[in-house]
């Protein structure tokens, strides 16, 4: 069996939080106290209206790094998969250097999909299948039948599209189409050092589901955004974890950082311990423009929002581990924190309130969405959203 590619390149190893982490945290324990008296709203029609559904498409989604998914999905070098959640055809490849390619999944003769693998294959090549054009992981046409019914074709010149993509601190960012101009520079910078303090370049893929959302994009994301709901609607499930509502949050450029303190208390937590810190804090990342990563004590979740329509998004759950399950009780382990996480809190939980909301919003029964002092995050979501739709 290969091994995995973060294995065979060193894996990452988590050791020390960010001065940005700590920061939080310290937050957190010393305050002050978020102002809990600040009332907002939101209008109903930013989940409702299909034209402004159409904006953020061609503005957010097609204007900005597009969050795939975790490094650790093409585990080895030689291996491919598709991706076509975001309406793009997407075949991302791990070529035999380890490199991660992103190009359209279509031939460059007569435009045929070239493969359908929405899991990790090996591969040597990509060959068409309807009329055998090959090519190499590098996207450059290797060759095809009967070359002389082409005479004067430059090989050279047909490779596969490619689009711009970046891998750093274990996540996988592809441009939206090929003639994209985005910048990737959070990506590689401060987001990447949070994301290898956390160690996702080393870890292993443990689970992934994607689970089809009859809501707004924005109403799955509003529910990683404020810590109000957590002692009622996760009441049966992880409650009893959580401090209720103390919280702290900042930003990376539009993206959005939070802690949460867990029970038990930051007073005498030696912070430059990551371990003991992480036991007491979780940690979660709200990117732009749709995903959502969250640091448990053990484990990473990392949700990918993919909207379908004004009012349905696909949302691929992957769960991260340390390190493959090596015996029967680990494996037990994770089977029951991803039975919990993805089947209860996300699944049963998060995701129907969500869909709970669209059905209540789309009666017209609330015209704007009012927002208390525990739920001023989902508030400032709002803000960046109207800004860069602005620009």
């Amino acid at each position: 069996m290969k091994a995995s590619f973060a294995n065979a390149q060193g894996a990452a190893v988590a050791r020390a939080p960010t001065s940005g982490q700590i920061r939080l945290a310290e937050q957190c324990r010393d305050g002050p106290p978020p102002d809990t008296s600040i009332i907002s709203t939101v209008p109903a029609s930013a989940y409702l209206c299909p034209d402004r559904f159409r904006a953020e498409k061609e503005r957010l989604f097609g204007g900005m790094p597009l969050l795939i998914g975790p490094s650790a999905m093409l585990p080895a070098p030689g291996t491919m998969l598709t991706h076509d959640g975001f309406g793009l055809p997407l075949l991302l490849l791990r070529d035999p250097e380890g490199r991660l390619r992103a190009f359209l999944n279509a031939c460059r003769h007569r435009g045929t999909r070239l493969a359908d693998a929405p899991e990790p294959v090996e591969a040597s090549q990509i060959l068409c299948p309807y009329h055998a054009w090959a090519y190499g992981l590098d996207g450059r046409l290797k060759a095809l039948p009967r070359p002389e019914t082409f005479p004067g074709l430059d090989k050279a010149v047909m490779g596969l599209v490619e689009c711009v993509s970046a891998e750093a601190g274990g996540l996988v960012w592809v441009a939206p189409g090929p003639s994209a101009d985005v910048d990737f520079s959070l990506a590689r910078g401060l987001l990447a050092e949070d994301f290898d303090a956390l160690g996702l370049g080393g870890m292993h893929l443990y689970a992934r589901r994607t689970h089809r959302v009859a809501s707004n994009w924005k109403l799955v994301m509003d529910a990683f955004l404020e810590s109000y709901h957590v002692q009622r609607l996760h009441r049966n499930s992880i409650a009893r974890f959580f401090e209720d509502g103390l919280s702290a949050g900042d930003s990376i450029g539009p993206h959005m950082r939070s802690a949460v303190a867990r029970l038990g208390g930051l007073s005498g937590v030696d912070f430059s311990d990551w371990a003991a810190l992480r036991r007491i804090v979780t940690y979660a990342y709200q990117l732009l423009p749709g995903a959502i990563l969250i640091a448990s004590p053990d484990y990473v979740n990392l949700m990918v929002l993919m909207p379908q329509s004004a009012g349905e998004t696909l949302v691929e759950d992957f769960m991260l581990i340390p390190q493959p399950p090596g015996t029967p009780e680990e494996e037990a382990h994770w089977r029951k924190s991803w039975a919990l996480l993805d089947g209860k809190v996300f699944g049963a939980e998060d995701f129907m309130a969500a869909e709970a909301g669209q059905r209540g919003l789309e009666s017209g029964a609330v015209p704007d969405l009012l927002l208390g002092g525990l739920e001023q995050g989902i508030a400032g979501f709002h803000a960046r959203i109207e800004a860069l739709l602005a620009r």
